[in-house]
């Protein structure tokens, strides 16, 4: 069964749709980061590194279930024809992860895509075009939208114009909310639009991250970046800033799609 952390009448429940070692050697996508630090993180999170030394990733998505409503945040690797299939494991396990959890995809009617990154939205239009959640508001970031060149100029066919196509795409400017205990932030750098997802009730709080964080090593040093990053400097920025905002609740964690556990409470 997924991973589930209670909020109150709020669920967030932890969906894996895969998992396996990144492409590229660890070292490389993370060229100013210390033996001491890399020596921190392995212990902080074993599940990242693989007994040879490379970055082993999970690959999930997040559901939020609220009173009456689902919201699922990301969409995943994708099935065999996935534009992730060029570099991730596929196919992913998303549907079967939803099931398990009780969600149908007509249930849905909120997707929260993070950012454009083949691994995050590979569920959210399959086939020749079809959204795989029929009933749902596809949420992205305005700047986002506009960035999609920049980012992969095939998701502007492969998964932009289906949803406009039907009307399912809608486009956020900043800090939104989506429910009484949910909202989604802006949070930029790793992309132009990158967004993350707050979920609080009372004294807790549950941070989606996307990847605003990718790795145990930018939860132990936030100022660490990431090759991938589009503005490191803006990406850095949004990672210390929202990790210190988090820290203001008693009771938090972090509900990350990369690092080994599926809620990861702050260092």
């Amino acid at each position: 069964m997924p991973a589930v952390r209670t909020l109150g009448s709020i669920e967030v429940i932890a969906l894996e749709d895969g998992s396996g070692p990144f492409f590229q050697p660890r070292e490389q996508v993370f060229p100013t980061a210390t033996p001491e630090q890399w020596r921190r993180a392995d212990t902080f999170d074993p599940e990242s590194v693989t007994a040879d030394g490379r970055w082993r990733l999970r690959f999930r998505c997040y559901a939020v279930r609220v009173p009456g409503r689902v919201m699922l945040l990301d969409a995943g690797i994708g099935p065999a024809d996935a534009p992730a299939a060029r570099w991730a494991p596929v196919p992913g396990h998303l549907p079967e992860e939803l099931s398990a959890a009780g969600i149908a995809p007509d249930d849905v009617d909120t997707v929260v895509l993070t950012h454009l990154h083949t691994d995050h939205v590979g569920w959210a239009v399959v086939g020749s075009g079809t959204p795989y959640f029929p009933n749902a508001h596809y949420l992205l970031q305005r700047a986002e939208h506009e960035a999609v060149m920049d980012i992969n100029p095939a998701l502007r066919e492969r998964l932009l114009d289906p949803l406009r196509a039907t009307g399912q795409l809608r486009l956020l400017d900043g800090d939104t909310p989506l429910a009484s205990d949910v909202t989604v932030l802006s949070t930029p750098g790793h992309t132009p639009g990158h967004q993350s997802v707050l979920v609080t009730v009372g004294d807790e709080a549950v941070l989606v991250t996307g990847d605003l964080l990718v790795h145990p090593l930018q939860l132990l040093a936030p100022e660490v970046p990431y090759r991938l990053e589009m503005d490191p400097d803006a990406a850095r920025e949004s990672r210390m800033t929202r990790l210190s905002e988090l820290a203001r609740w008693p009771r938090s964690a972090l509900a990350t799609a990369h690092l080994g556990p599926a809620f990861t409470p702050l260092p």
